[in-house]
């Protein structure tokens, strides 16, 4: 297994870990269901997101405590929600990365939805 290098490393995890996410039985729903999620303009702002995250590219714009802030409102988020993201985030990483990078986005993944928990759930 390789680190993650680039933007196609990204777009190959962000594609592999929302394939899991629409199915799974703990937050799926949330993305199919709740947010009606649309995919075609969803995944090229989390490839975005994380290439920002990951590669400093200042290439995302967007306000991503508001739309789950949002969600919340519509469908209450609790704390196992956020944990069970992560967990998928991780092994998903896991599956195809090794090395700094990897373990650098999951370090600001746990971080993200954790802090995200807390002001979403908390106010």
């Amino acid at each position: 297994m390789r680190d993650i290098k680039n933007r196609l490393d990204i777009i190959l995890l962000v594609d592999t870990f929302y394939e899991k996410v629409k199915t799974d039985e703990t937050i799926g729903y949330l993305f199919t269901e709740i947010a009606k999620v649309n995919w075609e303009k969803h995944l090229p702002k989390m490839y975005d997101f994380w290439e920002n995250i990951l590669f400093y590219t200042n290439n995302y714009s967007g306000s991503p405590m508001m739309v789950h802030k949002e969600l919340h409102e519509k469908s209450p988020l609790n704390a196992e929600h956020f944990s069970h993201w992560t967990t998928l985030f991780c092994v998903n990483i896991d599956a195809h990365f090794k090395g700094k990078k990897a373990n650098e986005i999951k370090e600001r993944a746990k971080n993200i939805a954790m802090v995200m928990s807390y002001k979403v759930i908390e106010k």
